[in-house]
C-alpha cells in the first residue's frame, strides 16, 4: 500500500513584475522544486498559478482617474447609485474612488446586517433585539445608527459606513436596505457592486424599470486611455495596488495554462493539468466571513480539471456494505469495490458525505491555503496524488 495521499507543496518563485515571461518562470521554478525535493513528476499533477502573478506579469492595471472616466462615459454628470458593495478596503475602496470621481452624486446602498460575503456592520442577533424587518425596511444613515451606533467591523476596526462615505470624491449618500429596489426612489441610474448576485439583481431592477443599470463586470471591459481591463470580468476580482490603482482579475489565462501543460509535457513527459486560481472558496467559521470576494475561482484551467469528483465513501461502505468484514479481507473488498464503480454516481447512497464541488474549486482552495496571502512567497502551486484513492497501491 502506498501510504502518502495527496500533497499540496507551494513553489517559491522571482518576484515577478509587469512584462515578465511568467511561463517561463512557472515551468523553471517547478523544474528546480522538483529536484529539490527529489520527487517526480507523474499523470495528473496540477500546477496552480495564483491570479495575482498573472495580473501583475501582464501589467493589467487601472488608475482611479481611468475608472471613473469609463463611469462618465456611461452615465454623464448624474446622480448614481451604486448598490450592495462588499465591504473591503482591497477590494473596494479604489473603485470606489473611482467612481465616485465619474458622477455628480453617489448614493451608496450597503446591506445589513452584512454585505454578500459576510463582512458584518452589525451582529444579526442585534437585529432580533428590534421590530426591524432586513427584508423591506430602509434606512438613511442617521437612522441606522439611532438602532446601532457602533458599525465598527469587528477583525478590521473599520467603520465602513463612515470610512465609504469620506472615501466618496463627490457628493455622497448612504442608505441601508436590502432590496435593490429601494434605490430606485433616490435614481434610476444604478451600478450593482455585488458579485454573486449581481444577474438576479440586475435582473431585478430591469424588471423594476430602472434607466440605466452597470455591473462591475461591465466596467473597464475595454482599455480606456491606455488602461488595463477584462472583457468577461471588468471591474470584479480586482485588487488594491497603489494609493491611484488597482490590478485587474488577469486576463488570457486559457493560453497561459496551455502553455505551461505544453512545456512540462515536453520536459518530463507527463500530462499535467495546470490551473490560475483566485480566492478559495471557503469561509471562515470564526469571522463568518467566505472568502470568494472573485468573481470565479478559477479564471482559466487545463481540460482535464473540468467537472465534479465521482467519489466513494469509504465510511458508509465500511459501515454498510462491507460490516462483516475487517483486516486483508476488508481491504481487497474496497479496493474492487472502488475500481469497478461507476463513472457516474450522482444520486448513490455510497457517495453521500463526499463533496459535490467543482474540481477547479477545491483545488482552489487547497491553492490558496497552501500559498497564504501574506509573505510565504509561493504563487505557484504543486499538487500531487489529488486524483489518486484506495485503490492505487
Amino acid at each position: 500500500m502506498k501510504y502518502s495521499g495527496t500533497i499540496s507543496r507551494g513553489v517559491r518563485t522571482p518576484i515577478i513584475k509587469k512584462g515578465d515571461d511568467l511561463a517561463s518562470i512557472v515551468v523553471d521554478s517547478v523544474c528546480k522544486a522538483v529536484d529539490e525535493a527529489k520527487i517526480e513528476i507523474n499523470d495528473r499533477d496540477v500546477v496552480a498559478i495564483t491570479e495575482a502573478v498573472v495580473g501583475i506579469s501582464q501589467g493589467n492595471y487601472a488608475t482611479a482617474d481611468q475608472i471613473a472616466k469609463d463611469v462618465n462615459n456611461k452615465f454623464g454628470d448624474a446622480t448614481v447609485g451604486l448598490i450592495f458593495p462588499i465591504m473591503s478596503r482591497n477590494r473596494f475602496s479604489m473603485l470606489l474612488k473611482g467612481i465616485s470621481r465619474g458622477v455628480k452624486k453617489l448614493i451608496v446602498m450597503l446591506s445589513y446586517p452584512g454585505d454578500e460575503v459576510g463582512n458584518k456592520l452589525i451582529s444579526p442577533d442585534q437585529l432580533l433585539d428590534t421590530d426591524i424587518n432586513p427584508y423591506k425596511d430602509v434606512f438613511t444613515e442617521a437612522e441606522f445608527r439611532k438602532y446601532f451606533p457602533n458599525t465598527v467591523h469587528e477583525f478590521t476596526g473599520v467603520d465602513y459606513i463612515k470610512y465609504y462615505k469620506e472615501a466618496c470624491e463627490c457628493e455622497c449618500e448612504i442608505i441601508l436596505a436590502n432590496d435593490p429596489r429601494a434605490i430606485l426612489k433616490y435614481t434610476d441610474n444604478v451600478i450593482i457592486a455585488s458579485i454573486h448576485e449581481r444577474k438576479r439583481n440586475k435582473k431585478i431592477l430591469e424588471k423594476a424599470g430602472v434607466k440605466k443599470c452597470y455591473c462591475l463586470d461591465e466596467l473597464l471591459t475595454a482599455s480606456v486611455d491606455g488602461s488595463g481591463f477584462n472583457e468577461k470580468y471588468g471591474l470584479l476580482g480586482s485588487n488594491l495596488a497603489t494609493d491611484n490603482s488597482v490590478k485587474l482579475f488577469p486576463r488570457n489565462c486559457q493560453a497561459l495554462v496551455e502553455e505551461v501543460q505544453a512545456r512540462l509535457k515536453k520536459i518530463y513527459n507527463k500530462n499535467v493539468e495546470v490551473m490560475v486560481y483566485g480566492d478559495g472558496a471557503f469561509k471562515d467559521p470564526q469571522g463568518g466571513i467566505w472568502e470568494l470576494a472573485d468573481p470565479v475561482v478559477s479564471p482559466g484551467f487545463t481540460k482535464g480539471l473540468v467537472g465534479t469528483p465521482n467519489e466513494l465513501k469509504l465510511k458508509y461502505l465500511s459501515d454498510n456494505e462491507f460490516k462483516g468484514l475487517s483486516g486483508e479481507e476488508l481491504k481487497q473488498a474496497m479496493i474492487k469495490r472502488i475500481k469497478e464503480k461507476d463513472s457516474n454516481l450522482v444520486g448513490r447512497m455510497e457517495t453521500q458525505g463526499t463533496t459535490p464541488r467543482q474540481l477547479t474549486d477545491l483545488l482552489g482552495s487547497l491553492s490558496d491555503l497552501t500559498s497564504g496571502s501574506g509573505d510565504k512567497g509561493t504563487p505557484v502551486i504543486l499538487i500531487q496524488n489529488y486524483f489518486s484513492n484506495y485503490s492505487n497501491q
